[in-house]
C-alpha cells in the first residue's frame, strides 16, 4: 500500500505542477484550477491510495459503485465526491443524497428527478450542465456543437435555474478524443463561449466552473479557462478493461 500512495502522489503532485504552469502561462491563478482524481472502475484501495496522497476530490462514473466507496471511505476529512459520469433516471436518488457535485447533467428530465430527491434529503446538489460540442452521438449533453441553435438552450437552462434544490454552477464537457492534446483546443473555446453567451442572456445565474479536461488534454484545457479538470489514469493508473470508457 505504501507504495500505491507514494506513485499515486508523485503522479499527483506533477499533475498540480503542469495545471500551475498552464494557469500562469494564461495569466491565471492556479488556485482557481481543482484536480479532480478519477477513480472509476477502480478498486477501493486506490481510491484509498489517492486520498492518503493528497487527493481531495474523487470522481466517479458510476453511482453505485462511488456510494460503496463513499460508505467505505467517508468519513475522511475535507473529501469531496463528484459524480462526472451519464446519470440514468432510476440512479437519480443515488446521486441526490450522496454527491457534493454533479459534473453532467445531461437534460431537463434528469434535472427535475434530482431537483425532487434532493428536495426529500432536504439538501441543495450543486450541478453542471453537459454540452456536447463536438456533435458526437456517442456522447452526452445538449447538442451545443453549431453555434447558431445556442440560443435554442436557453428554456431549458431557464427552466433549471428556477429548480429550488439544485443549483447550476457552470458548465461540464468531453471534446472528441484526439491523439494530440492540441486537439481539443478548439472545442474548450468553443465551450468558453458558449458559456460567456448564456451567462450574458441569463445574468443571475452562477456560471463560475469549466469541468474540462483529462488525462490527455488537462493543461489545454486549463490554458482555455478549466476550473476542474478530470485525471484518471495519468494518475491513478490504468482501469478495468470490462468497464473501460473514455469519460474520464
Amino acid at each position: 500500500m505504501n507504495l500505491l500512495v507514494s506513485s499515486i502522489r508523485e503522479k499527483y503532485l506533477h499533475a498540480l505542477d503542469q495545471i500551475a504552469t498552464a494557469a500562469r502561462k494564461s495569466n491565471r491563478d492556479p488556485n482557481e484550477v481543482r484536480l479532480v482524481v478519477v477513480t472509476k472502475s477502480q478498486p477501493l484501495e486506490v481510491a484509498q491510495a489517492a486520498i492518503e496522497a493528497g487527493a481531495r476530490i474523487l470522481g466517479e462514473n458510476y453511482p453505485e459503485e462511488g456510494v460503496t466507496k463513499i460508505q467505505s471511505l467517508g468519513n475522511q476529512t475535507g473529501v469531496e465526491w463528484h459524480m462526472i459520469g451519464h446519470v440514468q433516471s432510476r440512479k437519480a436518488r443515488l446521486v441526490a443524497d450522496h454527491f457534493a457535485l454533479l459534473h453532467s447533467l445531461d437534460s431537463l428530465n434528469l434535472a427535475q428527478r434530482l431537483n425532487r430527491f434532493a428536495g426529500e434529503a432536504n439538501r441543495i446538489l450543486p450541478i453542471l450542465l453537459e454540452f456536447n460540442v463536438g456533435g458526437e452521438e456517442s456522447k452526452g449533453g445538449w447538442d451545443a456543437s453549431d453555434e447558431s441553435t445556442w440560443d435554442s438552450l436557453l428554456p431549458d437552462v431557464s427552466t433549471i435555474l428556477d429548480l429550488p434544490h439544485v443549483q447550476i454552477r457552470g458548465w461540464m464537457s468531453m471534446p472528441p478524443l484526439g491523439n494530440d492534446a492540441e486537439d481539443s483546443r478548439r472545442f474548450f473555446y468553443q465551450v468558453r463561449r458558449l458559456r460567456e453567451r448564456l451567462a450574458d442572456q441569463l445574468p443571475g445565474g452562477d456560471w463560475r466552473e469549466l469541468s474540462m479536461g483529462t488525462s490527455l488534454d488537462y493543461a489545454v484545457a486549463v490554458e482555455e479557462g478549466a476550473t476542474l479538470v478530470r485525471v484518471g489514469t495519468a494518475i491513478a493508473g490504468e482501469r478495468s478493461k470490462r468497464r473501460h470508457t473514455p469519460e474520464e
